[in-house]
This record gives structure tokens, sequence and C-alpha cells, in this order.
């Protein structure tokens, strides 16, 4: 997992992208009644306004909070490590869904004035949805390819230059 913020920093903006990627994509998908091609294509519109929302969000305050919690919750001396991992997913999405629905709603809903009805129904469709998106998909593909960028150099054996 990310050592120093430049890997904070990549993380977060792959996480993001898969994330809010997919969540614009489900939710054009249930603002049409169902899915089509033309859902992938729209989702772009979408995401250059919503990924640097959910950077933010994420990096600077749920990204801190989730781990915070999570450390409180799992003891990776004692636990699973992995057991972390998943708390961390599981509060990151606690926080992230409500927030990122909130943005949502005041961006691309005509609330009006039944503007918390429809955020709180926005964050009943969006919450099963992000979670297992994360769980199962978005969370170990994302790491899977956050291991590949920065994969560890295997150390070469050394060679001794005397000639005894």
């Amino acid at each position: 997992m990310p050592k120093t913020k430049f890997q904070e920093v990549i993380f977060t903006i792959l996480m993001v992208f898969v994330m809010v990627y997919a969540m614009i994509c489900y939710n054009i998908a249930l603002n049409m009644g169902g899915m089509s091609s033309t859902v992938f294509l729209s989702a772009f519109h979408e995401l250059v306004i919503m990924a640097p929302v959910a950077f933010v969000l994420d990096f600077f305050f749920v990204g801190h909070i989730a781990k915070r919690t999570a450390f409180r919750i799992v003891n990776p001396e004692k636990e699973n490590p992995f057991h972390l991992v998943l708390v961390i997913s599981a509060v990151s999405v606690a926080w992230m869904c409500p927030l990122m629905s909130l943005a949502a709603t005041i961006l691309f809903k005509d609330a009006g004035s039944e503007f918390v009805a429809v955020w709180l129904q926005t964050v009943a469709l969006n919450f099963p949805a992000a979670f297992f998106w994360q769980i199962f998909y978005a969370g170990p593909f994302v790491r899977f390819l956050f291991r590949q960028i920065f994969r560890e150099k295997a150390k070469a054996p050394e060679v001794s230059n005397s000639l005894s």
C-alpha cells in the first residue's frame, strides 16, 4: 500500500477514477431506466466534475478518518491485516457515499424544495452499489494495479569484485 505522499496521491487518483466513473455510470443508468452503451460515454462528462470533488474529499478528509477509525477497530499485529483493508474500505464508503451523493444532488439534480428527500434517496440508492463495488471490484483492482506500478525491485545478488 502507499508508503509516500506521492504514492498516496497516485493511489487516490486510481481509486477515485474507478469508483467515481462506475458510480456515475450506475446513476446515469438509473436515470435512463436501464443500461445502454451511451452511458459509458455520458459518464465522462460528469467525471470531470465529480472526480476532483472526490479526490479532495478522500485525500484531505475521508482517507484520514477512515484510517484512524480502522486502527481503532483492527489491530493488524494481532489480526489478519486484510481486516484493516476491509474496515478502511467500508468506512470510506460510509463517508464518501453521502458526501458524493450530496455533491451530485447539488450539481445534477433539480431537487428544489425536496432537496433533503432527493439527497437521502440518492444515498439509499448509491450506498449498496458503492459498498459492493468497492469491496469486491474497485478495491482489489486498484490495489493490484497499484502493486504493479510500485513493484519493489528485487535486489540483485551482490557480486564481489575482488580477485582473491
